[in-house]
């Protein structure tokens, strides 16, 4: 799938796309016990609460129609040059149309964006057009669809594919951003396999006064 990812790529005339050799990963063997049991690194690493996206990609040539995902393994990765990163199953249907586009929007969910959230996260093989009623306009650099409410997009070009076990590690160059025009709701987070939202409590100073927001 990686090697795929950067024909794609290659394919797309993305000369910042680096190939990098494939590392030394292998799965545990069925005669091996596993270092760590799957149920209980589910359990532990669901307790580290994530922000909630929608990746999206424009449709091209061989996908006429958008493509997008929910992905909560989305991070900040480099100020200089400015790089973000998501994290793909490498069985996901809806990467390869994304890494044929060579673009993406990564859209942050509002905490009332939950049905949104949930219209994405099912499987591109259903055939489900997942951008059914959802309004969206094009992201300025790419393209992408920029999904309406949200908190914040990210418009970036694929920089680097790299191989981690059971998923592709995906660097994107930022090319523009901007937050939601209006929007003063919080995020739409994701903790022990459900979705949550922030609870903002203000404490008063003794001497009465508010503290700062």
């Amino acid at each position: 799938m990686a090697a795929a990812a950067v024909r794609y790529l290659g394919s797309a005339a993305s000369p910042a796309v680096e190939a990098l050799p494939r590392p030394q990963l292998r799965c545990v063997g069925e005669d091996e016990r596993a270092p760590v049991g799957q149920e209980e690194f589910r359990r532990v690493l669901g307790t580290f609460a994530s922000g909630v996206t929608v990746v999206t990609a424009p449709a091209t040539d061989a996908s006429p129609a958008p493509a997008g995902f929910v992905c909560q393994s989305f991070s900040s990765l480099s100020l200089d040059p400015p790089l973000v990163a998501f994290m793909v199953g490498r069985t996901s249907t809806t990467w390869p149309r994304i890494a044929r586009a060579g673009v993406f929007c990564v859209n942050v969910l509002g905490a009332r964006q939950g049905e949104l959230c949930r219209a994405f996260a099912v499987s591109g093989a259903s055939g489900a057009d997942k951008f059914a009623g959802v309004a969206h306009d094009p992201a300025p650099a790419t393209g992408s669809p920029r999904l309406a409410g949200t908190l914040a997009w990210i418009d970036c070009a694929i920089h680097a594919v790299h191989t981690g076990g059971d998923h592709l590690i995906v660097v994107g160059r930022v090319q523009a951003l901007g937050t939601g025009d209006g929007v003063q709701e919080g995020p739409l987070l994701f903790y022990r396999g459900r979705f949550g939202r922030l609870t903002e409590r203000t404490t008063a100073h003794s001497d009465g006064r508010q503290p700062p927001q």
